[in-house]
This record gives structure tokens, sequence and C-alpha cells, in this order.
């Protein structure tokens, strides 16, 4: 896989017993599990009776990289939510930079060790970015525990047409800021995060600074190493999954914006054009991003979808 595929999504663990609930950080419904001799954070809203929704976000993001507002906004139209963070990120087991050992592949099985632990049979999957290269492959190799995809800001898993656009060069010189990023200056480390924000944000809307600053002080103080999160942009896939998407035979459908700068508009076309019986909505003044203004629109679309 290109490291662009893993760059989207810009956004020592306290032992707690397995398959138990806890209040962590002021949250609820938080639960721990393991899974592939891990830890992994969840975090659930609503009501298990209702139709499990696992939300896998994008590549360095936490949990936390799913708004509350969305996670809300999708329990009350009747699912039973669950967002985790990714190994090195958030709460879940962390390894020092440079010290990743796992593929992507790993990260799908996460995805069903998540299932696993709230004892789910299938869940419909809603994936941004490399969440959503993720969910595919989640889709490919077990498509029975696999209800639907919601595939957002995505590309398509094993890409063998003509060259898509990737991420931008305004993007590419920011990250080139990450050699000389003291991570251990928590003031300094905010301004580059934000700078993500900002790059990730299209024109519908107006950037929400005091908001962001307040999100990303909140990722800050649920890691202990805040520079493994790009652990993810070294990750490959471990087997070859040229043109598999076109075998994806659940329901899916995709959600791109317009103005993407990581992930153009022309990867979700793309998805669009491979998954037979797709369905392809494209939001307009949206980037690489989930506007909060946006969150009810974007709740109604997936819940209209997944309901009919």
């Amino acid at each position: 896989m290109h490291r662009r595929e893993f760059l989207g999504g810009l956004a020592a663990l306290v032992a707690v017993p397995q398959a138990t609930f806890a209040k962590m950080n002021g949250q609820q419904n938080m639960k721990m599990i393991e899974t592939q001799g891990i830890r992994i954070a969840t975090q659930a809203f609503g009501s298990p009776d209702d139709p499990a929704l696992i939300m896998v976000m994008g590549a360095t993001a936490s949990m936390l990289g799913w708004p509350d507002e969305l996670c809300d906004a999708l329990a009350n139209r009747g699912f039973y939510v669950i967002r985790f963070d990714h190994r090195d990120t958030g709460q879940s087991t962390t390894v020092q930079p440079g010290e990743a050992r796992y593929a992507v592949e790993d990260m799908a099985a996460d995805v069903v060790g998540v299932m696993d632990s709230y004892g789910l049979d299938s869940a419909h999957l809603l994936g941004m970015s490399l969440g959503g290269y993720i969910s595919q492959i989640v889709a490919l190799t077990v498509p029975d525990r696999v209800r639907s995809l919601t595939l957002l800001a995505s590309e398509p898993l094993g890409w063998d047409g003509p060259a898509l656009p990737g991420i931008s060069q305004e993007f590419l010189d920011h990250f080139g800021k990450l050699a000389s990023l003291n991570w251990a200056n928590t003031a300094e480390t905010t301004e580059f995060l934000l700078g993500n924000e900002q790059l990730s944000a299209g024109s519908g809307q107006n950037f929400n600074e005091p908001y962001m600053r307040r999100r990303i002080a909140q990722i800050l103080a649920r890691t202990s190493s805040p520079a493994s999160m790009f652990n993810h942009a070294t990750l490959t896939t471990r087997h070859d999954w040229t043109g598999r998407f076109r075998d994806i035979s659940v329901p899916v459908l995709i959600i791109h914006g317009a103005e993407d700068p990581i992930l153009p508009v022309e990867n979700g076309e793309a998805l669009a054009a491979g998954i037979a019986g797709s369905k392809l909505i494209v939001m307009d003044g949206v980037a690489h991003e989930l506007p909060l203004c946006r969150v009810e629109a974007i709740a109604e679309q997936i819940a209209g979808s997944l309901k009919h």
C-alpha cells in the first residue's frame, strides 16, 4: 500500500477487568477489551437491543475522531454505536514510535475482536479513511458478520485502475514538519495537530478553532505517547488485495467530501463504480472531515440507507 493511504484522519494502559464497564476521563460506557494480545479501549452509545454500528476511524486517530454529536445522533436513530481507539492511539495498547510490528490486517482483526467482546454476531461498519480500508478487509474476510459498510472519505481496497489523485502538496509540506516536531512540547504539538485540522476543513463551514483546540487537548490527555499515532504511516498489508474491493457483497453507502485534500473525491467515485449496488453521496463544501454542522445530515443519510 502507499503511505498516502494511512495519513488521513488526523487526529501504558491502566488495567481494568475484561468485559467490565467503567467511567474513564469523564466518559460513560467505556469498556476495555482484550484481543490478539493487546488491549483496545471502546465506548458505546445507545441501547444494546438496537442493531450494532461499529465506527472505525482513520490513521493516527483515536475514537475522538468521531464527534460525540455524531455518535449520539446515530444512537438516537436506533443504533447501538461503538467507537474505539486504534492500537497506538488513545488508551489502547501503544508502542514507541517506530516499533510497530503489526499490519493492516491486524487492525481489521481488532474490529472483529471488538465485535466478539460485545457478543455481536454481526454489525454495521462505519469506516473513515484508513477505517474505510480496514472495513473493506473485514467485509471480505468475515462477510457473514458484516451487515453493511458505510465508507466515509475512503479509497478502494486494492485499487488496480489508473492512478487516483492522492494527498495534496500542501498536506505533504505540513507533514514535513514531523521530522523536527518536539512532541514533549504540548503547545508545539497542539499547533501541528491544529494545522492538520485546518488543512482537512472544507469551505462549506467556518473552521471552529476553539472546538478543535479542546478536542486536541482531550486527545493528548488520553495518550502517553502522541508520536506513536504516526506508527500508522509505516504500515503495510500482509496479503495481496488487488481488485478485491469489487468482491464486496454487503450493502455499501459511500459518503465523500467534494473538497477532500487527502483522498480526493475521485477515490469515492472509484469505489462506487467498482462495488455493485453501492450508493455514492458527495457533500459539497466538505473536505476530509466530519463538520459538526453536517452531523445530523450525515446521521440521517446513514440511518436512511441502513434502514431501507
